[in-house]
């Protein structure tokens, strides 16, 4: 996760939670000897307008990249949505400076929406 965002610390229980929840589904890529190297979270949730479904934090460390783990990642996520979820919209967001993530989102269908995106940090005290 460092290499989506250095800000962001994951702990052993945040990863528990992902993997658990009941509306979100963790996908990983292994090595050999079940090393994470990439992942990427298909969030769901259901609002008045309709059932929304959220790809995020897809990452693969910078180790892997270049093998075409991203894709095949990626093409499981959306088939996941296909065979389970069924008729959704899949939306995500990504850096600009993510060129090669960007091209990849493209490549596999995805389209730039209009939009703007807000983010409120809301802490305890």
């Amino acid at each position: 996760m460092a290499e989506l965002d250095s800000e962001i610390e994951v702990s052993s229980a945040m990863l528990q939670r992902a993997v658990e929840s009941a509306t979100s589904h963790f996908f990983a890529v292994m090595t050999d000897e079940d090393r994470i190297i990439g992942c990427g979270t298909l969030c769901v949730f259901d609002s008045p307008t309709g059932r929304k479904v959220s790809v995020e934090d897809v990452v693969v460390s910078s180790l892997y990249r270049g093998q075409g783990l991203g894709r095949l990642l990626m093409e499981h996520v959306i088939d996941y949505a296909k065979r389970e979820l069924r008729n959704v919209d899949l939306h995500l967001t990504s850096r600009p400076h993510r060129v090669a993530a960007n091209e990849l989102y493209k490549q596999l269908g995805f389209r730039q929406k209009q939009t703007n995106v807000y983010v409120m940090k809301v802490r305890e005290g």
